[in-house]
C-alpha cells in the first residue's frame, strides 16, 4: 500500500501518542538527574547507551542502520525506489549538563515514531526516509555546537573535528573510539531529498497565544562577539568621580545599548550580554576591565548589521567620554535563514489537515535544520514547551503536543517524499 493510496485515511489518523511519549521516557532515564531532568553529554558513556537504544529500536523497526566517521546515526526505511534521495528528519540526543527530557529528544523519537506508524499501516514510500542522531548538537563537551551536521554540511572539517578536546583534554576521535562509535559510513557527499526537524519550541510563544503547531518560517542570523573595555585601576575612596576611567560604568552603558537597540529593531531582534566579568573584582577598587559577551540576533541581515552598528557607536563614544579602550572581537557568525517554501508549506497544510491550531513563526536558536538547509529542502515543526523553558531540568512538554507534532511530521515526509517521486522534490 502506498503514501498515496491511503492518504484520505491519514486525514484522521492519530500516531501512537502512548509509545511517543513512553520512548522518551525511556530515553531520559539514561543520564536522568534528581532534579527529573538530563545530564547526557555527547560522547560519554551515558551516550554511548542511549545511541544504543535507539540502533535497537531502529532496528527492531526494520530500518537499516549506518554510522559515519564523526558518529552521525542513520536509520532508514527503505522505499519502493531506492535510486531517489531520501526525506529526513532527526534531532540530537545529548543534552546540557541540567538539561531537559524534550531539547532534541522529541525530534529524534518523533521520527522513529513515524516509521513506526508507517509500519503499523503497512504503508511504503516512494522515497526512503532516514531517521538521523546528529553528534554533539549542544556543544556541551566539545564546542563547537551542531557538530555533527556541521561536518556533514561541509561546514567544519571532519580532521579539524575529530581533533577538538574537551576540558580533560580527550579529543572528539578519542571519545568516538572510546563509545564504539567512530563508523565506517562516508562524512559527505550523501543526497538529502527533503529535511525535516520536529523540536519544542524552547520559547514562550506557541504557549502565550495557544497554539499546537508552529510553522517554522526560518532561523535568526546571529553575530556574537567577545568585548573586552579598558579603563584604570584605582582605589574607591581617594579618586574622584571625575577623574576615574571606570570600564564597568563603559560596560554599563553598552548593556543598555544592546538593549535599546534590539528593542528598536523588532520584530525578530534579539540583543543579549550573556557574561560579564569585572576586574580586578574587589569592592573597594574601581574596575580597571570588563570582559563581556555580545549576542545579536535578527531574520534581516541588514537589521542585524544595523543593530551592531548603533551599539559601536555607542561603544565609541562611551570610551571616549570615560576614557576607555576597546577590543571587539567577532566569536560567531550564522547569516539569518529562510526554509525551503515547498517545506514550510507541507508543514502548513499537515496542520491544516489535522484541524491543528497553528502560526508562522522563526526560531530564535540554533538547529541542525540550518545547516542541512545548505544540502536540500528543509523545514521544522515546533511545538510549545511549558512557560517556553528549555536547556533545564524542569523542561516539559505535553504529551498532546509532542503527538501532534509527530503528526505533522508524518505528513510532511509523506508530501516530500511523493514531490521527490514526482520529479518535484519539496518545493
Amino acid at each position: 500500500m502506498t503514501a498515496a493510496e491511503t492518504a484520505p485515511a491519514l486525514t484522521h489518523q492519530k500516531i501512537n501518542a502512548e509509545r511517543l511519549w513512553q520512548s522518551l521516557m525511556d530515553l531520559a532515564q539514561l543520564g536522568a538527574t534528581a532534579k527529573g531532568g538530563v545530564c547526557r553529554l555527547a560522547l560519554t558513556d551515558l551516550d554511548r547507551q542511549a545511541r544504543d537504544l535507539f540502533v535497537q529500536w531502529s532496528e527492531a523497526a526494520s530500518c537499516t542502520v549506518s554510522v559515519d566517521a564523526v558518529g552521525n546515526i542513520f536509520a532508514r526505511r527503505a522505499g519502493r525506489n531506492p535510486q531517489l534521495p531520501p526525506v529526513m528528519t532527526g534531532s540530537h540526543i545529548d543534552t546540557q549538563p541540567t538539561g531537559g527530557k524534550f531539547d532534541g529528544c522529541f525530534g529524534v523519537m518523533a521520527g522513529l515514531e513515524v516509521i513506526r506508524t508507517l509500519n503499523d499501516l503497512g504503508m511504503e514510500t516512494e522515497a526512503p526516509l532516514e531517521v538521523v542522531v546528529w553528534t554533539n548538537e549542544e556543544g556541551s563537551r566539545f564546542a563547537p555546537c551542531m557538530m555533527g551536521s556541521g561536518v556533514f554540511a561541509s561546514k567544519f572539517t571532519l580532521a579539524e573535528t575529530l581533533a577538538k578536546r574537551d576540558a580533560e583534554g580527550v579529543t572528539v576521535g578519542e571519545a568516538l573510539n572510546a563509545i564504539g562509535y567512530a563508523g565506517s559510513r562516508e562524512v559527505v557527499g550523501h543526497p538529502v531529498g527533503a529535511y525535516f526537524e520536529a523540536h519544542i519550541e524552547q520559547g514562550p510563544i506557541l504557549e502565550d497565544e495557544q497554539k499546537t503547531i508552529g510553522v517554522v518560517l526560518g532561523a535568526l542570523g546571529q553575530k556574537w562577539f567577545d568585548l573586552s573595555l579598558r579603563g584604570v585601576e584605582a582605589h574607591a575612596g581617594p579618586t574622584p568621580m571625575h577623574l576615574r576611567k571606570d570600564a564597568l560604568v563603559g560596560a554599563a552603558v553598552v548593556v543598555a545599548a544592546v538593549n535599546r537597540v534590539a528593542l528598536a529593531h523588532q520584530p525578530h531582534a534579539c540583543g543579549t550580554v550573556g557574561c560579564l566579568q569585572a576586574y580586578p573584582g574587589s569592592r573597594n577598587v574601581i574596575p580597571g576591565e570588563v570582559r563581556m559577551t555580545l549576542d545579536f540576533r535578527h531574520l534581516e541581515s541588514a537589521r542585524l548589521d544595523s543593530m551592531i552598528a548603533e551599539v559601536r557607536q555607542v561603544l565609541e563614544n562611551t570610551c571616549a567620554q570615560h576614557g576607555l579602550s576597546f577590543e571587539l572581537n567577532p566569536t560567531a557568525d550564522f547569516p539569518p535563514l529562510y526554509f525551503d517554501q515547498g517545506c514550510v508549506d507541507a508543514v502548513r497544510e499537515a496542520a491544516q489537515g489535522l484541524n491543528l491550531p497553528h502560526m508562522d513563526i522563526v526560531s530564535g536558536a540554533g538547529h541542525d535544520a540550518i545547516f542541512l538547509a545548505e544540502l536540500g529542502p528543509a523545514g521544522m515543526i515546533f511545538v510549545p514547551c511549558e512557560g517556553g523553558i528549555s536547556h533545564n531540568e524542569i523542561e516539559n512538554a505535553a504529551p498532546k503536543d509532542l503527538a501532534a507534532g509527530c503528526a505533522v511530521l508524518l505528513r510532511a515526509m509523506l508530501t516530500a517524499s511523493e514531490a521527490i517521486a514526482s520529479g518535484k522534490r519539496a518545493a
